[in-house]
């Protein structure tokens, strides 16, 4: 089975996210990429469009309205920022509701749902590959930041936030840690404590129950102590 998708926002790094959470599953084959409504609108009539991918908060012509002008709709999942519209959506029979920022693994889960929806009798799931590239998308208040994976020190869980830390800056991102750390290559990344992760690269030293970064310095839990150093080779 192959799903043609039409990615549809307004913001350009939400579309360069969803771009990217496509690639990742064969299943999907992004057939085009709009701005707006109308832009969809008008390549929903020319293009063979299983999937939308679609925000709701546009301009002039919101999500929601565009779906109720199409008289044989594709499949929606819809991905806001908003949850005040999740039972419009609902109402509209999409087949999920993403709300930003949502993680790789939520992404599958809904692609999970419209592969079901298009073929009920299928006992296979998509084929998930395992996650490529040298980047992470993180979002911050206000942004959405592309970050090479040699610009990132150490990650730190603060609550329900993560700070992250690079060679250049700190930024904070509403994204948990666990979700962040399933979007890192475990060759890379290593925790190394219940609220600390780090770039393997960037260690410098260790002594005790520290570990330097530069000129950082995170704690080394103890029950993580044995794997670290294992994959230090020490």
């Amino acid at each position: 089975m192959m799903i043609n998708c039409l990615i549809v926002d307004d913001a350009p790094v939400a579309r360069e996210i969803l771009v990217e959470y496509c690639k990742l599953l064969p299943v999907l084959r992004v057939a085009g990429i709009c701005s707006d409504a109308f832009e969809a609108r008008e390549k929903i009539q020319q293009l063979q469009v299983d999937l939308l991918l679609m925000d709701i908060n546009m301009p002039v012509l919101s999500g929601i309205e565009l779906l109720k002008t199409l008289k044989n709709p594709p499949l929606v999942v819809f991905t806001t920022a908003y949850k005040e519209f999740a039972t419009d959506a609902f109402d509209l029979a999409a087949c999920d509701y993403l709300l930003k920022p949502f993680s790789v693994e939520r992404f599958i889960i809904a692609i999970d749902r419209v592969v079901e929806r298009l073929n009920p009798k299928a006992n296979t799931k998509p084929e998930i590959p395992a996650i490529s590239g040298n980047h992470l998308l993180l979002r911050t208040e206000g942004r959405i930041n592309k970050l090479n994976y040699d610009q990132i020190v150490y990650l730190e869980a603060n609550r329900n936030n993560t700070k992250v830390v690079t060679s250049s800056e700190h930024l904070i991102s509403p994204t948990p840690l666990s979700y962040i750390e399933a979007q890192l290559p475990a060759e890379l990344f290593s925790r190394v404590h219940r609220s600390f992760i780090v770039n393997l690269s960037k260690v410098s030293s260790w002594q005790g129950n520290r570990i330097i970064l530069g000129k950082n310095e995170v704690p080394l839990g103890g029950s993580y102590k044995d794997e670290f150093l294992k994959i230090l080779g020490a």
